[in-house]
């Protein structure tokens, strides 16, 4: 595997994890991690990856090495953190963003709202959020109020190997080599809750609790898709032939359409045998259409 090195971003209110990889001489990519998963998630991409790059891959507040909050957080700080990554990475010119799922709705939206700092974005399952209506809100705030009650938990796993079968479990195309290194990383040894109720010690999630919380808002689509317009870089969409997003877009027809619909300059990439977590299951492909979208 190819060795990557941590660093730490000190902010006014938390100290961000930066995981790199290879030449700091090299052109610079940023490797943006999804919901629920970390930046070491990208080694297996890293590893296919057939140019000489300077890999920033952060992890987002309250996953992975970066601090946790242990209370409920917005989205809009990501964003905040990812403008203070670039700054203190890529301080001039303008930047490559590959994101996955949250870590590429993230992208989309950095590349709307400053334009001119975006060279290109490639967005792997991240196409933004699903619709919402203005009568959801009262059960949103509900939720939120009943979770400032009962805050969420963690489930609990026996060992790294019972968390690695959940993987396989979730991601038929994921392999048990593949597993085994992400139970590494994507789990740590902790406190949660086993199927029954049970608060014990084991081996759980390595992400805070509270990125499980609902926000109390609706996130309004039609708030993104007007950011989108904004954007001027090229934008690639890469998606998962067998991913449940997919599987999703399927029952509300015209949606991909009208999201496409507004980008400047949009393409599409499909990855066969792939789930969600596309990266897992294809990183040579995604290697390749990644070079291949930037060269």
């Amino acid at each position: 595997m190819t060795p990557s090195r941590s660093e730490y971003l000190d902010l006014p209110d938390i100290r961000l994890h930066i995981r790199r990889w290879g030449n700091p001489k090299a052109p610079t990519l940023f490797l943006l991690h999804g919901w629920m998963d970390v930046s070491a998630s990208f080694q297996f991409v890293v590893d296919e990856l057939k140019k000489d790059w300077n890999i920033i891959a952060p992890d987002w507040r309250g996953f992975g090495s970066s601090e946790w909050l242990n209370r409920p957080y917005f989205f809009a700080e990501h964003l905040g953190d990812l403008e203070a990554i670039l700054d203190r990475y890529a301080p001039e010119g303008k930047v490559k963003l590959v994101g996955h799922s949250m870590g590429g709705i993230l992208s989309c939206l950095y590349a709307g709202i400053r334009p001119e700092r975006v060279e290109s974005v490639i967005s792997l399952e991240g196409f933004g959020i699903a619709p919402t209506t203005p009568d959801m809100a009262t059960e949103r705030y509900q939720k939120w109020l009943g979770v400032l009650k009962s805050p969420p938990r963690m489930h609990l796993y026996s060992d790294r190997a019972g968390f690695a079968r959940r993987l396989m479990h979730t991601d038929r195309f994921l392999t048990q080599e593949r597993a085994d290194y992400l139970s590494r990383h994507l789990a740590r040894i902790g406190d949660g809750e086993t199927k029954g109720g049970e608060r014990r010690h084991g081996i759980i999630w390595n992400g805070d609790p509270w990125h499980k919380a609902p926000a109390p808002y609706l996130f309004r689509l039609e708030e993104s898709m007007a950011i989108w317009k904004k954007i001027t870089c090229p934008v690639l969409w890469v998606a998962g032939r067998q991913s449940w997003v997919i599987r999703e877009f399927d029952t509300r027809p015209g949606d991909w359409a009208a999201r496409q619909a507004c980008f400047a300059d949009v393409r599409e990439e499909w990855v066969d045998n792939a789930d969600h977590m596309l990266h897992h299951d294809q990183p040579e492909e995604v290697a390749r259409i990644v070079e291949a979208f930037i060269a």
